[in-house]
């Protein structure tokens, strides 16, 4: 039977070479799972800031759908005022070129003395966006190593479209009747115009006119996404009636206007 040996010093009881080892050991193995776990927990917590500031970008370009006014959808961001994707982030809060339809800055930044805080995320590294439908976080590796190797973050991936047709390629069409509901006819087709005003993608706005059919109908191809306005004119006494029409993304949306008077029978 073995017996457990221990020294005293000075009448205090001490510790053999095997348990100071022991306890070394186990105090080791209990800091590195500290460590990890408070890596685990910081990581965690810089992916939540990532997203918040992923959204955040997403609602700077094309605005936030949940923002109405009187029940129609009222912000869309950079695209709703300029007719096109940012071709950077700096153009979200920098006027990319003497824009007239800019309404900047699109979002704030958390701190004034940081001027591309807006471009980098929660891991430190900047955010990857080429003018197109999505903004990446890279992420980052966090360390780890040893059997399991290094461990990594992943992308964090926010996508602000399907396509950037859905934006910026829209159809918005029509139909022209006068006080009585009926169609301008053969005859006077022509004489009723209906424009349309837009940005035109290059920080100015653009203005189309358009002739309808005889049954009134009339469409509009390659408008993006906002809130714009659209006047139908009956040109003989300059019946002009003014309205805006609220465009989403991939939308055809339809709309039948009255005139505030009648088209003379033939």
């Amino acid at each position: 039977m073995m017996r457990r040996f221990v020294h005293k010093i000075n009448g205090w009881c001490g510790f053999t070479l095997i348990e100071v080892i022991l306890v070394v050991v186990i105090a080791g193995i209990l800091s590195t799972v500290a460590l990890r776990s408070g890596g685990m927990i910081a990581d965690t917590a810089r992916i939540e800031e990532t997203k918040q500031e992923l959204n955040a970008l997403a609602f700077a370009i094309v605005g936030n759908p949940e923002l109405e006014n009187n029940g129609v959808r009222s912000d869309f961001g950079y695209v709703g005022d300029i007719g096109a994707l940012p071709p950077d982030l700096d153009a979200l809060v920098q006027n990319p070129g003497g824009y007239s339809t800019w309404n900047g800055p699109y979002i704030k930044q958390r701190f004034s003395q940081i001027t591309d805080d807006h471009k980098i995320d929660a891991f430190g590294r900047e955010y990857s966006y080429e003018a197109g439908v999505t903004i990446t976080s890279l992420g980052t590796t966090t360390g780890g190593g040893g059997c399991g190797g290094p461990v990594t973050t992943g992308e964090i991936v926010k996508k602000l479209a399907n396509t950037v047709s859905d934006l910026t390629v829209n159809q918005v069409s029509g139909n022209v009747y006068d006080l009585d509901g009926s169609p301008p006819g053969v005859d006077y087709k022509d004489s009723v115009m209906v424009r349309l005003t837009i940005p035109n993608g290059s920080g100015a706005t653009q203005t189309r006119t358009i002739t309808p059919g005889k049954d009134g109908y009339f469409a509009f191809d390659t408008v993006p996404v906002g809130v714009h306005d659209v006047e139908i004119i009956y040109t003989p006494n300059n019946d002009t009636l003014r309205r805006f029409i609220t465009v989403l993304p991939d939308s055809r949306p339809h709309t039948e206007y009255r005139l505030n008077s009648n088209i003379p029978i033939p």
